[in-house]
């Protein structure tokens, strides 16, 4: 063998195992959310594990990666109180240059018109709100939302039904009038 041959064979050789180890490269996984209510949290999952609160609308990212020829398969774990969202382009497999997955689409579409948060409701109590005739039973602090979505316009009215057992519960911000995409800022606090 020549030198020249040997020379040009063994530079092919370096320049395959120099690309080998730039290629199959770790990648994260991500894309964005949208529709997300404000004071809302959507909690996805990458393989039914690695868990992501998303509290706002935007890009995401897992924070565990995936190595080349692995799969993905994002799902949604937790739903938001006043939203039902849905994954499009979550599944899928790592390419062989281990790049980036940023094309995964959480979409969020409002279920409901009258939300809010309670507080200061005591551990094992139940209060229940009332809204023009439907009632809801609370049993833990934290978000709450009325099914449904009203008409632009429509009038609402959020009062206590039914007081936790040694606390008394208000309201604020309990009426108004619905307007077009947006939920209703009402707090229920318990004492």
């Amino acid at each position: 063998m020549s030198r020249y041959t040997f020379a040009s064979a063994l530079t092919a050789l370096a320049s395959a195992a120099l690309l080998a180890a730039c290629g199959g490269g770790a990648a994260s996984v991500g894309g964005t959310v949208s529709g997300l209510p404000s004071g809302n949290t959507v909690t996805l999952q990458n393989n039914a594990a690695n868990d992501l609160a998303v509290t706002a609308n935007g890009s995401f990212s897992f924070s565990s990666t995936l190595e080349s020829g692995k799969s993905y398969a994002v799902t949604v774990l937790t739903q938001p109180v006043s939203a039902t969202c849905s994954v499009a382009n979550g599944t899928g497999t790592i390419d062989s240059y281990g790049s980036d997955v940023t094309n995964v689409a959480v979409t969020c579409t409002t279920t409901a018109s009258i939300t809010g948060t309670v507080t200061g409701l005591a551990s094992g109590t139940a209060v229940t709100l009332a809204n023009n005739g439907s009632t809801l039973p609370i049993v833990a602090n934290g978000t709450f939302a009325f099914a449904g979505i009203l008409a632009a316009g429509t009038a609402y009215n959020v009062t206590v039904s039914t007081q936790p057992a040694g606390q008394t519960c208000t309201v604020s911000n309990g009426s108004g009038t619905v307007v077009t995409g947006t939920a209703t800022a009402i707090v229920v606090s318990c004492t």
